[in-house]
């Protein structure tokens, strides 16, 4: 049962995620540069919050500490590639393949958001999976079974989240709406140390208010994008 487990797990966690780059980027050569340069920086998000966590000893093994300044870096980061490639539009114009990804801002937010999002998830998950493959799988006396499950869960959330924070970030600085920055780091924050109780076995305490603002957040991105409830309703019938 474990190899199925392990699967099972995965598709949960990354089978939306892989749709998403299947048909929306893998066809055009810019989009996975950009998608590759957003995870990049997430990389180094992490790498200057694992040093933080590193120097500060007295606080390590506080983990709201190590998960605050891991956002706070996480964010400093999207805006930084935010500022690159706004920088660097016109150049992206004369190369792309698809002028699209210029014309409309929120393209490029979407793509370097999928990015931030499928190397968070990626390091959030990839130990667990891991562990997944076997002998053995938690359940019984060591563990709940539920473990793995809510795990993969919160990782597509996770990484679905960071999709649509990163379109509405861009978007609130370029119509200098700072409620709707304040909100993207707000909610980072408030799902990120939701997780801390997983450590307490409340995985639906977690999960519910999770989905909750991620539900919350795919709205608000797609309002922000431009979309409407006639736009919605023509999706829905394929047209």
């Amino acid at each position: 049962m474990t190899l199925p487990e392990f699967f099972g797990c995965t598709l949960i966690a990354f089978g939306t995620p892989f749709a998403l780059f299947v048909f929306t980027i893998a066809n055009d050569s810019m989009r996975i540069i950009i998608l590759i340069a957003a995870a990049f920086f997430w990389l180094l998000s992490l790498l200057l919050s694992s040093m933080l966590w590193f120097a500060i000893v007295p606080l390590r093994d506080v983990l709201a500490f190590g998960v605050v300044f891991s956002v706070l870096f996480q964010e400093c980061f999207r805006y930084i590639i935010y500022r690159i490639l706004r920088s660097t539009e016109h150049a992206l114009h004369a190369v792309a393949e698809d002028t699209r990804m210029t014309e409309n801002k929120h393209i490029l937010a979407y793509v370097s958001g999928l990015g931030f999002g499928i190397i968070s998830g990626l390091f959030a998950l990839v130990n667990v999976l891991a562990d997944m493959t076997g002998p053995g799988t938690m359940g019984l006396k060591g563990g709940s079974e539920m473990f793995f499950v809510t795990s993969a869960v919160q990782v597509l959330s996770i990484v679905l989240l960071h999709t649509f924070w990163s379109v509405i970030f861009f978007n609130a600085f370029d119509t200098n709406n700072y409620l709707h920055i304040f909100y993207v780091v707000g909610s980072h924050l408030f799902v990120s140390l939701l997780t801390l109780l997983n450590a307490d076995g409340l995985y639906w305490a977690s999960l519910v208010p999770n989905y909750v603002v991620t539900i919350l957040t795919g709205v608000l991105a797609f309002k922000v994008a431009g979309g409407t409830s006639n736009s919605f309703k023509r999706f829905l019938m394929c047209r």
